[in-house]
């Protein structure tokens, strides 16, 4: 890589979105999801003996899903695969597949296929998996908000685990939020910024268990500080306040008494 390349690369990771930056990328970095990314627990235990399986990850937007699937990839060396069902079809598929083949032919490396919203494919589109999960040629993990039992066909349930996914607790989505507050490398705390108490809770509190609406959040708040800041050009202590938050997302924060 040259000095160009480099500084292309860069300029692209600058530019993705605070929730694609601050994807974990091992499991001791994944937060939530105890009950099977836990010690002792399936998904980690499947990682560690090195046994990984073709899976359905159910559960609510930004609980993890895509992250949880990034993360069981890297972790077992697996060549990763994603796509999503909104925008693949059949043909798709099929250059999947081959490609699939040509890594384990190649570099000897498995496939983990990663369809988010895969309840969006047709029963076509779905059988297409089958005989390749079948014979282990690929890993599939799909990623759906819907019940897969009447979203996704018998036939490939019964080659899956359903793994189910819960919403983030507040707690959470507050430790996120300050990792990426504090972050100096992929989060606003490049840029200097200190995150207030009450902005955070308000954060919290919008984001309904979302970690992706959180963390945009924060990264609307600390765009529009760092644009008034060079507005003003003046050089001082960047806080993302209460009032900060409110103003870049356009909500207020409810008022609650000591019972809620």
């Amino acid at each position: 890589m040259d000095l160009f390349d480099y500084a292309s690369n860069k300029a692209a990771e600058d530019s993705k979105p605070l929730a694609e930056r601050m994807r974990p990328r091992t499991l001791e970095g994944f937060v939530g999801q105890e009950h099977i990314a836990g010690e002792g627990a399936l998904i980690r235990n499947a990682i560690e003996k090195d046994k990984i399986f073709s899976m359905i990850l159910w559960g609510p937007p930004g609980c993890g899903k895509t992250t949880l699937a990034r993360i069981v990839a890297i972790e077992t060396h697996s060549y990763f695969a994603q796509f999503s069902a909104v925008l693949s079809g059949v043909k798709d598929i099929r250059s999947v597949i081959e490609e699939a083949k040509n890594q384990l032919k190649f570099n000897k490396k498995r496939t983990i296929l990663f369809v988010d919203e895969i309840h969006r494919f047709n029963k076509a589109q779905q059988d297409a998996f089958l005989g390749h999960v079948e014979s282990g040629l690929i890993t599939l993990i799909g990623a759906t908000t819907e019940n897969p039992s009447f979203e996704i066909i018998a036939a490939l349930i019964s080659r899956c685990r359903v793994i189910t996914l819960n919403q983030l607790s507040p707690d959470h989505i507050a430790v996120i939020l300050n990792r990426a507050a504090k972050d100096k490398e992929n989060g606003v705390g490049k840029s200097g910024f200190v995150l207030e108490k009450d902005a955070l809770d308000h954060l919290v509190q919008i984001s309904d268990g979302d970690v992706r609406t959180a963390l945009n959040g924060l990264e609307i708040a600390a765009e529009l500080l760092l644009a008034e800041s060079a507005q003003a050009g003046k050089k001082k202590r960047k806080i993302i306040t209460l009032a900060a938050v409110e103003n870049a997302l356009q909500k207020k924060a409810l008022l609650y008494d000591k019972s809620g």
